[in-house]
């Protein structure tokens, strides 16, 4: 019972317009751990993805978790140059290109994200495959998905 209050809360959450993308993330994700008592195996997500050297790499991820961890977890990503899931803190650290077919699978970018991967793509054309990955809520429909990582930009290297 409490558990079916939770996602009728959640759902209701999700569909406020008011509520940013990062507080809807946090919201799915809880939903995603809370809302069933399935075995991590049914919450598992197999992407494939590519680092800037080209090289293809199979990755695991969970339902209800970001892209972004997916992608520290498998070490594609450096953990310590990023503010993890913190869209008002973010400097587009985490962007991603998703490949084509999987874009209009996905959630609409929110305002806060175009602006943010806008502000940082510093006068160079943005491409339109990029995302967040930090914004980018792993599903099961996203099974398969394939991503590439860019190579680390100048301020983003120690």
């Amino acid at each position: 019972m409490a558990i079916a209050g939770l996602q009728r809360l959640s759902s209701q959450i999700s569909r406020n317009p008011t509520l940013s993308l990062y507080s809807r993330a946090i919201i799915s994700r809880s939903s995603a751990t809370t809302s069933s008592s399935a075995k991590v195996s049914d919450r598992i997500v197999k992407l494939t993805a590519y680092d800037f050297d080209g090289q293809k790499r199979e990755i695991v991820g969970l339902s209800g978790q970001t892209l972004l961890k997916a992608l520290t977890n498998n070490n594609l990503i450096d953990p310590a140059s990023h503010r993890l899931e913190d869209i008002d803190a973010c400097s587009a650290e985490c962007e991603v290109n998703i490949a084509e077919e999987w874009l209009e699978k996905l959630p609409p970018a929110s305002y806060d994200e175009q602006y943010v991967l806008k502000r940082n793509a510093r006068h160079r054309i943005l491409n339109k495959h990029s995302r967040l990955g930090c914004q980018v809520v792993l599903t099961q429909e996203m099974q398969g998905m394939v991503v590439a990582v860019p190579e680390p930009k100048p301020w983003d290297t120690p």
